[in-house]
């Protein structure tokens, strides 16, 4: 891929054309865990449309290298200055005024710069830490960030949010009219969408030593995941199956160390559990893949979610799936999930229990969850998306 740090005039003029207006995008957190599947999908998306604009790509040399081969209408820009950095305040309005961009487009609301030559757009994928402060680990400067994120909401010429959950929230919590808000719904990776084999299956079983059902969760284990309500529900499921095909059942949850949340280790001891529950932390896409298809139940009863895939990751596999009944996860898992309330411990143990012990829900969850799954196509957000860059920057 051919990148960039300095522009010659020629070049500049062949990105922002008159004909084809500039939209630059910054890539820099493509190595995070969430806004890294949305980034790199998004433009994977973008590029499958036919070409109505130009596109840049700010990101340092490691982040382009997920795009080998660009494209026409898509250029890689070497950024290597951090986003958090000083520097940084003026090295995007340097950069986003070399390229004669008409657009910036933030794919979070992490961090904006103060002032940019260009108009920008944000995409809010969750607003947790507003909505639940002392779940998601309120700090010392949250009434800072809060007036940041406030300012830069407002100053945006136009936001993304990835549900209508999520649109609400930020009516909610920072005044932003309805319109101002445009709706672009998430997809899971197209490699999580292929069926797992048996023998990819088999594999990630022996890997880690799982030769009895389990009920899976996948994601970060933050507070507000609720990780310690599942281990509570788990512990009373456990005692109701004596007798039973499941009686060997485990809990496995994927996600962060342990070790950096106690509190759940804690409650796995004070649960009795402490055979019963395994952490294996983070785990390669593939095997991870193979191990929603191998689970017997996906469990997901988080207190908040901006739109929730791990869920529908699951369902691609065919998996039964137990989720909250709060926040986005009903407006994304529709009739394809048994809903709980998160706050319940014994509704939670209800759920489980009800999607291992009835087949034939069991056989509906698993139909109505590969149908939800193609509900949802990165292509079809990409489109979305370009429609909105083009009703910003694009001559009618």
């Amino acid at each position: 891929m051919a990148t960039e740090t300095a522009l010659p005039p020629d070049r500049i003029s062949r990105l922002s054309g008159a004909a084809m207006p500039l939209v630059a995008m910054d890539v820099r957190r493509i190595d995070h865990f969430g806004f890294g599947t949305h980034i790199r999908n998004t433009v994977r998306g973008l590029m499958e449309l036919p070409p109505r604009l130009h596109y840049a790509l700010l990101g340092s040399r490691d982040d382009l290298r997920q795009w080998p081969q660009l494209p026409d209408h898509f250029r890689g820009i070497e950024m290597e200055t951090s986003e958090a950095a000083p520097s940084n305040l003026l090295r995007l309005p340097w950069r986003l005024r070399q390229l004669g961009a008409n657009l910036l487009h933030v794919p979070h609301h992490e961090w904006v710069p103060l002032w940019l030559p260009c108009p920008y757009l944000v995409t809010v994928h969750d607003l947790v830490e507003f909505v639940l402060p002392q779940a998601a680990g309120r700090s010392r400067g949250w009434g800072l960030r809060r007036r940041l994120v406030r300012r830069s909401l407002h100053r945006a010429a136009r936001i993304v949010a990835v549900s209508e959950s999520t649109r609400r929230d930020i009516m909610r919590q920072f005044r932003v009219p309805f319109a101002h808000i445009q709706v672009v719904k998430n997809a899971i990776d197209e490699e999580l969408r292929r069926p797992a084999s048996g023998e990819e299956r088999a594999q990630a079983a022996a890997r880690y030593a799982l030769d009895t059902p389990f009920v899976l969760y996948a994601g970060s284990v933050q507070p507000h995941k609720n990780i310690g309500r599942l281990i509570e529900a788990f512990a009373a499921l456990k005692a109701g199956l004596a007798g039973t095909r499941w009686e060997t059942l485990k809990l496995v949850v994927i996600g962060d160390e342990p070790s950096r949340h106690p509190g759940l280790r804690r409650t796995v001891i004070r649960s009795r559990m402490r055979s019963e529950v395994r952490f294996l932390g983070f785990v390669p896409r593939e095997t991870l893949r193979a191990l929603y298809a191998e689970a017997a139940v996906f469990a997901f009863p988080s207190l908040h979610e901006g739109f929730g895939l791990p869920p529908l990751e699951a369902m691609a596999q065919g998996t039964p799936v137990v989720a909250s009944n709060s926040a986005s996860l009903p407006e994304v898992m529709q009739q394809a999930a048994v809903l709980v309330n998160p706050e319940n411990v014994f509704d939670i143990h209800r759920g489980l229990r009800q999607c291992l012990l009835d087949e034939t829900l069991r056989q509906k969850l698993r139909a109505a969850g590969l149908a939800q799954v193609m509900q949802f196509s990165w292509r079809d957000s990409a489109r979305r998306l370009e429609e909105i860059y083009c009703s910003l920057v694009c001559r009618s």
